[in-house]
């Protein structure tokens, strides 16, 4: 008698807040029809959906899909609403594995924890593989030739897949609008010198100003490298400052290797998660896919979900209050992090490097106040001393959130 071979369970989650959801989603299932995983019998595909209703005063209908199309092509789907989150981690705490403390830790507000619930309910339906997408990217590539674009489609999933067997997570590449940081012209106002010690203050340590230069000289589009996608070949990821830093979508996790899996996590109100996840992931084996996905940072492309490819993408410029304000936002969440991702990887000189912080932003955020015409940059410094203040409590809240996961993954291994 022949052994019918176990399914490969593929999960895809998706942290969500926006109406478009369903056209992203729908892109995607579209996708991997192309690229012949529907069809290939050995693979299961399942969503798991955590949404947000507040993000943009949307509807749980905005989120839960309907047309047979899609719902044909996956094996199921899991609605991840707050009430469904909230019972599970009592659930958790009723049964003596985390107290409630540990279960606001995994499982309360913020982006972070809605990741958390993704990862915990992949793994209790007892998923392989999970790949993170975001609902403002989408799977194709922007590549410039010469003064032109032209656009390629991208096996986003199937590329994760081929590769995660191999690996404890796999990283895609990001184009398009991966940036916040609008297009400038120095002058009298701002200088470049000026501006670059603003970005590297308020920044981590991966970004480089000349690859944010690079980026802003192209409008602040990001685009794709031919060569990256032609090449098929995986790169292994290094750490860099005590980080191997990946970013929070279009990333893959292996979830056979359960001593390899940590938690997200970041400050209350501020973003950071993957960063912070990628410094507890030194041990692990990260690998550099060669698949893009397009980051349409500013909603302003969403018709390419419909198939609408346009010959030469905006320039994004500081002459917009819309842009200067979702800029504003990037420096607001990168500064509140900032103090504890230096608390973990640089503790030595962590004093130090917030005193020169604090001294280069005072001297160049009237600069940018100027620049902008907009005041509320001014707040960057009163939301630094707030979290540098707080970054003790922080840190702790940030061990005590891995040591509650360590008895999640421990009670799923029993149960």
């Amino acid at each position: 008698m022949k052994i019918k071979k176990k399914k490969i369970n593929v999960g895809v989650g998706f942290v969500t807040g926006r109406k478009n959801f369903k056209n992203v989603t729908k892109s995607y299932v579209d996708n991997w029809n192309e690229s012949g995983l529907v069809d290939n019998e050995k693979n299961a595909l399942h969503l798991f959906v955590a949404y947000d209703l507040k993000y943009k005063s949307t509807k749980v209908s905005d989120y839960k899909i309907t047309d047979e199309e899609i719902l044909d092509r996956v094996d199921s789907a899991y609605y991840l609403g707050n009430s469904l989150i909230t019972n599970e981690a009592q659930y958790l705490v009723e049964k003596k594995v985390i107290n409630l403390k540990e279960a606001k830790l995994i499982f309360g507000e913020g982006y972070a924890m809605k990741r958390n619930a993704v990862l915990y309910f992949a793994l209790k339906n007892k998923m392989d593989y999970l790949i993170f997408l975001d609902d403002d990217e989408y799977p194709i590539a922007t590549i410039k030739i010469n003064d032109t674009i032209v656009w390629k489609g991208q096996e986003v999933l199937s590329t994760h897949i081929n590769n995660i067997q191999h690996a404890d997570m796999t990283h895609g590449h990001h184009c398009g609008y991966i940036s916040p940081i609008p297009h400038l012209n120095f002058n009298d106002k701002l200088s470049e010198d000026e501006f670059r010690i603003f970005i590297e203050s308020i920044s981590n340590d991966i970004i480089n100003w000349d690859s944010i230069k690079e980026k802003m000289n192209d409008g602040g589009v990001t685009f794709a490298n031919l060569d990256i996608i032609n090449s098929k070949i995986t790169e292994v990821v290094k750490e860099i400052n005590g980080m191997k830093f990946i970013s929070g979508a279009n990333l893959g996790f292996n979830l056979k290797n359960l001593d390899k899996l940590f938690p997200f996590y970041n400050p209350p109100g501020a973003r950071g998660e993957d960063t912070f996840l990628s410094t507890c992931i030194g041990e692990c084996n990260i690998r550099k896919i060669p698949c893009y996905t397009f980051h349409d940072g500013f909603a302003t492309y969403e018709h390419l979900l419909l198939g609408v490819l346009p010959n030469k993408l905006k320039a994004m410029t500081a002459d917009s209050s819309a842009i200067t304000k979702r800029f504003l936002r990037a420096t607001i969440g990168w500064i509140r992090y900032k103090p504890l991702l230096l608390y973990i990887t640089q503790r030595d000189d962590y004093e130090t490097e917030i005193m020169r912080m604090k001294e280069n932003l005072s001297n160049v955020i009237p600069k940018i106040c100027n620049y902008f015409g907009n005041n509320e940059f001014e707040n960057i410094l009163d939301e630094l001393e707030f979290y540098h203040t707080h970054v003790e409590e922080h840190y702790k809240d940030f061990e005590d959130t891995k040591s509650a996961w360590l008895k999640i993954i421990k009670f799923l291994q029993n149960n």
